[in-house]
């Protein structure tokens, strides 16, 4: 049933340290029944003010689109492709060093206080690419900037899971996990939209673009201060040892009614999780090594082919490719980020109902046509008119099938599959190879579009595509509608 929820708790509760209740709820004293799911509207305030990080890290991606040309004029590199693919890139490099470090500072000062991290050098990056007078500036100032990138995104999702999808069933039914998981891709889409509107000045107002930086600080400014007021995850503070301030979190979120029968659940042996470090060794090897090698080779996987399809190439380089066609990339780009957001939001109605599985190899498939698409317009075979449009056409289409699945599935499927004892390492661990790839993507895709030119590059895009549909045929499990228990013994059956 989904609209009633009906458990047997065990001893009355009261307000008292998590280990006493602990020994209550062994006693099987007084059982008590409690009715209902407590309400997401305590949780979503806390979970807004988490997605900022996502929104800079969606502004971040777009910010240099429309503005990239602006930039290499007034700061002398113009036509150098090498020195753009940097600017965009080096960000990136930014990002992996944040995302490599994530889960050891999100598991070493918690969720709250590294979501407040990652605001300080994107704060500080972004002061130093909207004032600097060389490329060695905007590039350092970049590099700032993706350590906030690869850590704050990376953080948001764990804190966003641990919220909805961690904790209990009652908190995320497994009915409406893809939904509320899906909250950080579409905080994503929002920047990307963002920074693309404010990049339609930058060729008409001398040094927009630095006004396009300094705006960036705001919503990092915001997360920070707002963060401070938010909730830590309750979770965390269980594994810390901080049952206290674990009880006062959890009746902030979710209700004093509902406190009781979250620390039963808390409290089981598998409800908690190993509250043992886990050490980077772990991950590879130990007596968690069957375990992670599967899980981490299919969420490395999916973001390394997440990135291989050539989406980002998209965010980044768009205007480029339009300028190619005679087309005012204003428009152009302001029709890909709306594409972008509309595609997130339709994810998130069909998330619960189709499926991870369903929307992944259907964004895949499509992903696949749509490159074919911009493969036939990059050949001699069509008039110039259907070229554009081919391509155009291909493009957009290529933006909204992604978003449809392969753009916030990964992210979600991982903080499902991944058990809570190395959760946050090895999602780190999974983002890290995330921005590797990204960062080649980036900083080649220039260079290869004038060597071997689109058609060959399109083809070799749309290859990873179709790879992309047979691994996930062949690898990724559906967890729509599993408890977390369901989805890691469909996964690792028990021996």
């Amino acid at each position: 049933m989904r609209g009633r929820h009906v458990v047997d708790i065990s001893s009355t509760y009261k307000r008292v340290a998590l280990k006493d209740h602990v020994n209550a709820y062994g006693k099987q004293e007084s059982p008590v029944r409690l009715t209902g799911y407590p309400s997401w509207k305590r949780s979503l305030p806390h979970v807004i003010v988490a997605t900022l990080a996502s929104f800079l890290f969606g502004y971040h991606l777009g910010v240099v689109n429309e503005t990239l040309e602006s930039i290499s004029l007034d700061l002398a590199f113009s036509g150098s492709t090498l020195a753009e693919g940097l600017v965009v890139s080096t960000c990136l490099g930014g990002a992996f060093i944040g995302s490599l470090f994530s889960g050891w500072i999100a598991d070493g000062v918690g969720r709250r206080r590294a979501l407040q991290l990652c605001a300080l050098p994107m704060i500080i990056g972004a002061s130093m690419s909207a004032t600097t007078k060389n490329l060695w500036g905007m590039l350092l100032g970049r590099l700032f900037v993706g350590t906030g990138m690869g850590l704050g995104p990376a953080v948001a999702a764990l804190y966003v899971s641990e919220f909805f999808l961690i904790h209990f069933e009652q908190v995320s039914p497994a009915y409406v996990r893809g939904t509320f998981g899906s909250f950080t891709q579409i905080s994503s889409c929002l920047g990307l939209l963002g920074s693309l509107f404010m990049g339609l000045q930058a060729k008409g107002i001398v040094g927009w673009w630095r006004a396009c930086f300094w705006v960036s600080i705001i919503p990092a400014a915001l997360l920070a201060l707002l963060m401070e007021f938010s909730a830590e995850s309750p979770h965390w503070l269980f594994k810390s040892g901080r049952t206290s301030q674990a009880e006062a979190e959890f009746e902030k979120l979710l209700g004093e009614a509902h406190v009781k029968y979250a620390y039963a659940e808390l409290s089981k042996p598998d409800g908690g999780d190993d509250t043992e470090a886990v050490m980077l060794s772990d991950l590879l090897h130990g007596r968690h090594f069957k375990c992670n090698v599967q899980l981490i080779f299919i969420g490395s996987t999916l973001f390394a082919l997440q990135q291989l399809s050539g989406i980002n190439t998209v965010f980044y380089f768009s205007s480029t490719i339009f300028k190619s066609f005679g087309v005012p990339s204003d428009r152009a780009n302001i029709c890909i980020g709306v594409a972008n957001f509309l595609g997130s939001i339709v994810a998130m109605i069909l998330m619960d109902k189709l499926g991870r599985r369903v929307l992944l190899l259907g964004s895949f498939s499509g992903m696949v046509v749509s490159m074919g698409l911009q493969v036939v317009g990059a050949s001699s075979f069509p008039s110039s008119t259907e070229a554009f449009y081919l391509s155009a056409g291909g493009m957009l289409l290529f933006v909204l099938t992604f978003s449809l699945g392969a753009g916030p599935v990964p992210s979600l499927l991982l903080s499902e599959i991944f058990p809570g004892q190395i959760r946050a390492k090895a999602m780190a661990f999974c983002m890290s190879v995330h921005w590797v790839i990204n960062f080649f993507v980036g900083l080649l895709f220039l260079p290869l579009l004038e060597q071997i030119g689109a058609q060959i590059l399109y083809t070799v895009f749309g290859a990873f595509c179709l790879i992309s549909v047979i691994f996930v045929k062949r690898n990724v499990v559906e967890t729509k509608g599993k408890s977390l228990q369901e989805i890691e013994m469909a996964l690792l059956p028990v021996e």
